[in-house]
């Protein structure tokens, strides 16, 4: 990541299988890896298309070339590296959503929260954030150099900016203070400095800002969920203004409304499950703002949804009913969270077993056995005509990254914390839209508490990346006001230090960067 040769070579081994699978109207000519550097590379429009695509398919995939080939990361696994498994360790294992039973290096620590300043779980998030990163800022810079005529030059630049406060977006939440280079970093020539997390949300802030006055495209009518476009901005605006007291220490809950009340168009898909099924990206545009894609054939990986369907079966269950080969068998619920989904709840998308003691249980006596703790079937490879997908051995679910019932909620959110653009009358309407679609009744305003919404949030957006920082957000993911089993490493599960709402700088950054200080408590 320190050379223009080594960004743009790896813009330029995308293969156009992968392009057109996974970014939609980007299909492109792949360009000949072996010409690597940008005087070379990127000589036509359809040269900055291919390296624009290869943004996109880096949340998609750990490399150019298949699940096992030529990882964008050099010493860490293709399947730890991939961006989505990546953030799905951090944001659902260390949580009540995800237990897993493998020994797979430091993989047990997640859970139990143990990590150290050396785990190759939390190394691998940081690394492949920065990778997206540097990416983004490197077409960037190309494209406001280039003398290559481009009619869409503005809106490939908006796009890959959009794309990189996304990214920022995950470290300032997963990391803080941060080391920082932008497309004005000259590259290769100093070390990046740390910035504040304080600074960073100000330079996120003004991005998003920035972007919606700019040339990027409007999603209302024009549903295009492969690529980033103004709600994409809005979405991302508003989950650091919802964060913003976790971040900064100020409440924003006023701006995080203004934000979300502009994003239009949208509405809740009928059918649950059908926004987590092979064919969603047919089904679900109607809700979904935001997704990276997945294709069986073309687009393959051993992270993203293929990570979470395979992992999330095994024991008894039977994965042709999943769209799969066969299980991984790793990861299941802690039955504190598969207690907070009532009766008659669409959204409980769990297999429980047959009652046979060889079955699933819903205690988890022993972590490392799947068969304790109920399984997850949220996200399959199956079509919603109930077909598989076109293959099993991989699969072609995409993953919402945003969707319009996030926005429903964090607007309910809003009223409930006192906002001056909602008010908990109108937020209770908009939880009870999330809720009606679950077929669970609804709330009143006396009903409607801090309780009552975090557990909402968990129902509906579980194993979706956001439950680490939605129990951040209300004081529960360190602390004894909320335990679940094997939380801190036991059972029963128990408090753990406040410092582990960060995870740290991984130690071999900061041997590399001297201007790196740690997070507070590692």
């Amino acid at each position: 990541m320190k050379t223009i040769r080594n960004i743009i070579s790896a813009a330029a081994a995308a293969v156009v299988l992968s392009l057109s699978s996974c970014v939609g109207d980007l299909n492109v000519t792949p360009i000949d890896p072996n010409m690597n550097t940008a005087d070379k590379a990127l000589v036509t429009e359809d040269d900055f298309v291919a390296f624009l695509a290869q943004v996109y398919t880096g949340f998609s995939t750990s490399g150019s070339y298949g699940p096992n080939g030529d990882c964008n990361i050099s010493g860490v696994d293709g399947g730890y590296s991939q961006y989505l498994r990546g953030l799905y360790h951090l944001e659902e294992l260390t949580t009540d959503v995800s237990v897993c039973g493998w020994s797979d290096k430091t993989i047990a620590d997640l859970h139990a929260m143990c990590w150290t300043t050396t785990d190759i779980f939390v190394y691998s998030i940081y690394t492949r954030i920065f990778y997206q990163i540097a990416m983004c800022n490197e077409f960037i810079r190309q494209a406001n150099a280039t003398s290559v005529e481009m009619a869409d030059k503005a809106e490939y630049i908006a796009e890959a900016r959009a794309l990189r406060a996304y990214c920022w977006l995950h470290a300032i939440d997963l990391f803080g203070n941060v080391p920082f280079a932008d497309e004005t970093s000259v590259v290769g020539a100093a070390l990046p400095e740390q910035i504040s997390r304080a600074d960073l949300f100000k330079y996120i802030e003004k991005e998003c800002q920035e972007l919606l006055e700019s040339d990027l495209s409007e999603a209302v009518g024009n549903y295009r969920y492969e690529r980033a476009n103004k709600d994409f901005v809005r979405m991302v605006l508003a989950k650091l203004y919802l964060n913003a007291e976790v971040f900064i220490g100020e409440k924003k809950y006023d701006e995080c409304a203004k934000v979300l009340k502009s994003i239009n168009g949208y509405s809740l898909h009928n059918k649950y499950q059908e926004l987590f099924l092979a064919d969603n990206n047919v089904t679900s545009q109607d809700e979904i703002i935001f997704a990276f894609q997945f294709d069986g054939k073309l687009t393959q990986s051993y992270g993203g949804t293929n990570y979470i369907i395979f992992a999330s079966t095994g024991g008894k269950m039977d994965a042709a009913s999943v769209g799969i080969s066969s299980g991984w068998g790793g990861i299941r619920a802690t039955p504190e969270f598969y207690d907070l989904f009532p009766s008659g709840d669409a959204r409980a998308l769990f297999y429980t077993g047959s009652g046979d003691e060889d079955d699933q249980q819903k205690d988890i006596v022993n972590i490392s056995d799947f068969k304790y703790g109920y399984a997850t079937m949220k996200f399959k490879n199956i079509n919603s005509d109930g077909t598989a997908g076109q293959e099993q051995g991989f699969v072609d679910t995409d993953f919402p990254v945003f969707r319009y019932a996030d926005v429903l909620l964090m607007l309910a959110e809003c009223g409930l914390r006192g906002c001056s653009e909602v008010t908990k009358t109108q937020g209770t309407g908009y939880i009870n839209q999330v809720r009606g679609r679950a077929g669970i009744g609804n709330l009143d305003d006396s009903s409607f508490t801090e309780q009552e919404l975090i557990n909402e949030r968990g129902r509906e957006l579980y194993q979706e990346c956001w439950r680490r920082q939605d129990l951040i957000r209300f004081g529960m993911f360190t602390t004894n006001k909320y335990i679940w089993q094997w939380k801190g490493g036991v059972h029963d599960g128990r408090a753990v230090s406040d410092h582990l709402n960060l995870f740290p700088i991984p130690e071999s950054d900061r041997i590399a960067n001297s201007k790196l200080a740690q997070n507070a408590g590692y």
